[in-house]
């Protein structure tokens, strides 16, 4: 037994030191988890996530790496296996089958450009053989204007332009008339939001709409971009004591905690709402907060939030030509941060005597999900409430109103979908799409009639050459 124990050892020794033999023969080479370590776009003067690379050495024998150097030295930040600084690495042996880590942050300074500008560099590993093998990297870096680090911003008669994006920090106060150049871009920190107590000019264009979503333009895993995940800011509070316009054309607000929370305190003047084209998606609570406010909502997507889509208190509220689609939470991978509430996409609350009189009007419009009532009117006496239903899609389990008879409801044995795709597939990085489906019960049902004023949907597809569609996507083959 003690010799058989012996020959182990030994055995085991000479494996040893044959692994840890250093070799210096010219044909052997690291390899890389990748050739190109690419970062997402970067905000100037704010720095990247932290991207890893991993070093191995596939060879029998150890190599050694006297030195490890960026080519340019720009704006890349690299730690070694746990040393930042990379004129201390030298004589760093890999043994065979070994790895190390490497991780790589962007730093990038702010400019003139007011476009995207491509930063490049290269990691040398430099090999005792005299190889020297590289890694490239490269980041495009964006200048974005600042707005606020910690606590309120108060401004006056704001502008938000369209020569570069703005970052906001924390909270934006806007005292006077908000203004919105079609092709603004705001990005949101985390937290952050926007208060608006004044009028709105928003002008977004099918071209150049005006975006409001998160700051991180990374991934928050391989096949979810941060984008995608709900509640990374805010959101977007419109509150005032007096009538104000609030004119929003092809405004996005996406992925934040409440999409555009609108308010007014009187009761004789209300302010008003007109939105044409707009998307509110992906949020953690609600999309479309209408409360004292008089609105007017055309060929706009309200989707996938937590709680309502759209809730209305108090005012005349029209939605004409819009989709509103409850599926949140509902699919092969969470993507969002906090899970469904037991809400329905639409609730229209006219119970409060103290509030203005509610009276909301959908007409060919969209209103679906997974949830079987996906439309809730609390009203006293439903024979003597106002608002009206004509020529829309309804997925509701009951409708008692005078004026809801000319619309198509969705039925327990329906099994055609409505949208081309209600979920996240994320294997085939197929994100959702509430444009009609080719078998949707949702084509051709809307009343001509009142399609007139509208000849084209949300994304500028006619709807005069067939009969027009409900919701704000007309059905293109």
């Amino acid at each position: 037994m003690r010799k058989f124990l012996l020959i182990i050892v030994c055995a085991y020794a000479l494996i040893s030191c044959r692994e840890e033999q250093v070799s210096d023969d010219p044909t052997l080479r690291l390899t890389f988890s990748c050739d190109t370590l690419r970062f997402d776009t970067v905000f100037t003067a704010q720095g990247s996530a932290t991207a890893q690379l991993m070093v191995y050495n596939r060879n029998r024998n150890a190599v050694v790496i006297d030195g490890v150097q960026l080519k340019e030295n720009k704006a890349f930040r690299v730690n070694v296996d746990g040393e930042p600084e990379l004129d201390c690495l030298t004589h760093l042996q890999l043994n065979g089958g070994d790895s190390l880590f490497v991780f790589v942050r962007v730093e990038i300074d702010p400019n003139a450009e007011t476009n995207p500008m491509l930063v490049c560099d290269q990691l040398c590993f430099h090999l005792r053989s005299g190889n020297t093998q590289e890694v490239q990297l490269e980041a495009y870096g964006q200048n974005v204007q600042r707005i606020g680090k910690k606590g309120c911003t108060f401004v006056q008669n704001f502008t938000f332009t369209n020569t570069l994006p703005y970052l906001i920090f924390d909270t934006l106060v806007v005292n006077g008339k908000l203004t919105m150049q079609a092709g603004a871009r705001v990005y949101m920190h985390n937290n952050a939001c926007l208060f608006a107590q004044g009028d709105i000019d928003a002008q977004g264009t099918l071209e150049a709409p005006v975006v409001f979503s998160g700051d991180r333009l990374d991934n928050l895993f391989d096949s979810v971009p941060y984008r995608f995940a709900s509640g990374s800011w805010n959101g977007i509070y419109v509150v005032s004591d007096k009538a104000q316009t609030y004119e929003l054309h092809y405004v996005d607000i996406l992925s934040g905690n409440v999409g555009l929370y609108c308010a007014g305190s009187g009761t004789s003047a209300l302010s008003r709402l007109t939105m044409d084209g707009c998307r509110i998606h992906n949020h953690a609570m609600y999309g479309l907060v209408l409360l004292n406010v008089d609105a007017e909502v055309t060929n706009t997507e309200i989707s996938n939030c937590a709680s309502y889509c759209v809730y209305c208190s108090g005012g005349k509220h029209s939605f004409i030509h819009s989709t509103i689609a409850s599926y949140f939470g509902y699919t092969n991978i969470r993507i969002q941060s906090v899970g469904k509430e037991d809400a329905a996409a639409v609730y229209i609350d006219n119970l409060d005597k103290a509030q203005p009189h509610t009276a909301t009007s959908f007409y060919n419009s969209i209103i679906t999900g997974y949830r079987s009532n996906q439309l809730v009117v609390a009203t006293p006496l439903d024979r003597y409430y106002e608002g009206a239903f004509v020529g829309n899609y309804l997925k509701t389990d009951t409708l008692p109103l005078p004026h809801a008879a000319d619309n198509t409801y969705w039925q327990q044995t329906d099994t055609m979908p409505v949208f081309r795709n209600d979920f996240y597939k994320y294997k085939e990085y197929v994100y959702y799409d509430f444009r009609l489906d080719s078998l949707s019960p949702a084509i051709g049902i809307a009343d001509s009639l009142i399609a007139l004023p509208y000849p084209t949907d949300r994304d500028g597809v006619s709807r005069a050459l067939v009969k027009p569609d409900a919701g704000c996507y007309q059905y293109l083959p």
